[in-house]
């Protein structure tokens, strides 16, 4: 009895199976196209475009550590958390390679579908071999459909190798480790010290490229040798001497405040020629506009 059941449901199996739908996108050979939307010494963008879906983008930025971020920009964004999968599949003119998979994911819901760094370098890896890295999941809106999401590898290479290229120039910090920066000054004058020449000259390099500056905050500060107003008068021409170079960076002047505090507010003892050094300062603080 229980064989005959069996037998009566298997039809009934592989006739839902038949009937589950696969949504496929994926670029033809005539409109896969890859272009590198963004390319200077804070950010590289490699970007795919995915007919009906969206488009798929790798974005590197600078920093101490070499990063990078892809992301599933869909039209549609998920309506509820989604598992899926990531498969690296051979292109329809490789037949007999077969197809492995890279990891397994979740999209969050209303928001696009995001990859690990690790994961996001296998992916260019696979495209780089002729492969075409491809997410599988449910559809949100229909638990009888099945979607695949491909990335085509035709008219890749040319590209790619452009956005390694800007990779490789990227900047080795970014506007984090700028923003706040403490520039020290040799006795009793406006001369930096070598660090911070050093200091200020990677702070010059970064604005070369970054326009999105809105607001900059400059506190001067001396140590307590000399008289109070001299020191005022100090404090008040570091921060002043290094407004106007920060204008000549492109900097709009309404955007800089200063401000010199003379002796007030030590951050070390004044005991030794190490500790008044560091009381001889001009702090630096950034904050930009958020794109």
């Amino acid at each position: 009895m229980l064989r005959k059941l069996v037998l009566l449901a298997l039809p009934l199996l592989l006739s839902s199976h038949a009937n589950a739908e696969l949504r496929h996108y994926l670029a033809t050979l005539e409109q896969s196209q890859w272009r590198v939307s963004t390319s200077s010494p804070l950010q590289c963008t490699l970007e795919h475009d995915i007919p009906a879906y969206g488009k798929a983008v790798f974005t590197s930025t600078s920093g101490k550590d070499l990063n990078l971020q892809f992301v599933l920009d869909m039209w549609q964004k998920p309506e509820s958390v989604t598992n899926a999968k990531l498969l690296s599949k051979a292109p329809q003119w490789r037949p007999g390679v077969m197809s492995r998979t890279i990891t397994s994911l979740h999209y969050k819901k209303y928001f696009n579908g995001e990859v690990p760094k690790k994961t996001a370098w296998t992916m260019l890896n696979e495209l780089q071999v002729g492969m075409q890295p491809t997410f599988y999941y449910t559809d949100w809106n229909d638990s009888q459909s099945e979607v695949a999401v491909g990335l085509s590898a035709v008219n890749f290479q040319q590209e790619y190798a452009q956005f390694r290229q800007c990779v490789s120039g990227l900047l080795p910090y970014s506007f984090d480790d700028i923003a706040f920066t403490v520039l020290n000054y040799k006795e009793g004058t406006s001369e930096l010290t070598p660090y911070s020449r050093m200091q200020l000259k990677r702070l010059e390099t970064y604005l070369q490229y970054d326009k999105n500056i809105e607001l900059v905050l400059l506190d001067g500060y001396t140590d307590s040798y000399g008289s109070k107003s001299v020191n005022q008068r100090m404090s008040d021409k570091r921060v002043e001497d290094l407004k106007q170079l920060l204008v000549q960076q492109g900097l709009s002047e309404i955007n800089i405040r200063t401000a010199g505090h003379g002796e007030n507010r030590h951050v070390a003892s004044n005991t030794t020629a190490d500790q008044r050094t560091v009381n001889r300062r001009v702090v630096i603080r950034m904050s930009k506009d958020v794109e």
